[in-house]
């Protein structure tokens, strides 16, 4: 156990040296499998490598980013963010209620949460301080609104901890949709009461917008708002009604999105390497940390990690309740250092033995994990969604200012997690009552 104990400290100091997660895990794996297996250790991490290479689920991952990124790199995504400023530019807060909608909406055809903010971010940011909007609402709003891609099934995140966790891809998706509704709408109410208390003040030499007819509106709705929910929904029915596979349904979404190209008159060979170049360099990525975890793990169960963890667990006189905090915070602390990724590969097969023993439903836990890892996404000082907004902001956004501004959203979401642990049935009753029918 001695071993196991010393592997995640290992991996930590390689990552803070700057190795890449993937390589970092691979080095750590071997040196552990040569402890436990001696010789044939490699022919044991071959096989882990092996199994998380042939899983089939993992393949849905490719097409679900192939298809945000054909949607992305048309132009639909800014046709989209247009109709959204239409119907909600006039309220309190509009441009940013526009952006949080974009999110959830985008958040669904990609599932990527670095895709999802870069791409919403440099069509809000030049909108959102044109309006007068301070810099710290802006900040928040996109960081907010990329990070549901965590938490708004189909996600890719969501598919890959089915696969870990050997559950069911639409159960858990069905989980996803209450608490990720209920978010989306607690951020809206949050901006609309900002927007009501500190409204944008546009400088009086402003040009002012056009109105648009409502014919027109409704077109423009029919036209680009309409097809893209209608791809959607086709994706996340045919895996809800137990129709296709989470791999049948995401290659549906990507033809689904070609096809809008196509009738958009946005389709062209550049275009489509453009997205096809994308989609194997995330995939890619994703893929190899999935291996390399795996093989990882392996060597961590050989080690004995899993009676480490029992005999902490046990130590701490830990009951179920107690189990399921020292596991979110695990979480929490993790994303701090890795990825979403790595976070979830490390941590979903250690605890699931333990949660399924004691009872716990693995759809409502599975929940509680996504909403902790996409609270991590936006806690400085180490949040991604920052570090995504830092890429793209301009010089007049400051990091204090994008700290501050992410702030209430992840009170927000802290209260989502309150809530799903308050009423499981949040997250429970959904995939009982139509997975599958």
């Amino acid at each position: 156990m001695l071993i196991a104990g010393l592997m995640f400290p290992a991996l930590f100091a390689l990552i803070l040296l700057g190795l890449p997660i993937a390589f970092s895990l691979t080095i750590v794996a071997v040196g552990a499998g040569l402890a436990a297996f001696g010789s044939v250790a490699f022919n044991q991490l071959y096989g882990s490598f092996y199994s998380a290479s042939t899983n089939f689920i993992l393949s849905a991952i490719p097409m679900f980013i192939l298809m945000g990124a054909l949607l992305e790199r048309s132009g639909i995504a800014e046709r989209l963010f247009r109709v959204m400023n239409l119907w909600l530019s006039r309220l309190p807060g509009g441009l940013a209620l526009a952006t949080i909608a974009m999110g959830a909406i985008f958040a669904a055809a990609a599932g990527v949460v670095g895709a999802v903010e870069v791409m919403i971010g440099m069509m809000a940011i030049p909108a959102m301080q044109k309006a007068r909007y301070g810099n710290t609402l802006i900040a928040g709003t996109i960081c907010a609104g990329g990070s549901l891609g965590t938490m708004i099934p189909p996600s890719v995140i969501a598919v890959m901890y089915a696969s870990l966790a050997q559950m069911s891809v639409g159960k858990l998706l069905a989980g996803m949709m209450l608490p990720g509704l209920l978010m989306v709408v607690l951020f809206l109410a949050y901006i609309f009461i900002h927007g009501l208390l500190y409204p944008a003040k546009p400088a009086d030499d402003d040009p002012v917008d056009e109105p648009v007819e409502l014919a027109e509106k409704l077109r423009l709705t029919a036209t680009v708002l309409l097809p893209v929910v209608l791809l959607i929904v086709a994706v996340l029915g045919s895996i809800l009604a137990g129709i296709a596979s989470p791999t049948e349904a995401a290659a549906v979404g990507a033809a689904g999105a070609l096809v809008l190209c196509i009738v958009n008159q946005r389709f062209s060979i550049a275009m489509l390497r453009e997205s096809l170049s994308i989609t194997v360099r995330i995939s890619a990525m994703i893929l190899l940390i999935v291996a390399a975890g795996t093989m990882f793990m392996g060597a961590f169960a050989a080690n004995g990690g899993a009676r480490l963890i029992r005999e902490v667990i046990d130590g701490a006189g830990l009951g179920p309740t107690g189990m399921i905090v020292f596991f979110l915070a695990v979480v929490f602390i993790l994303g701090f250092v890795l990825d979403w990724t790595a976070n979830v590969l490390i941590c979903v097969p250690l605890f699931t033995p333990f949660i399924r023993a004691a009872g716990i439903d693995p759809v409502w836990f599975a929940t509680l994990v996504l909403i902790v890892i996409q609270t991590g996404y936006l806690t400085p000082p180490m949040a991604s969604s920052i570090f995504y907004l830092k890429s793209i902001a301009p010089p007049n956004m400051t990091y204090g200012q994008m700290c501050r501004g992410v702030l209430p959203f992840i009170l927000l979401q802290v209260l989502t997690l309150l809530l799903v642990v308050a009423f499981p049935a949040l997250a429970t009753w959904l995939p009982d009552r139509i997975v599958g029918f």
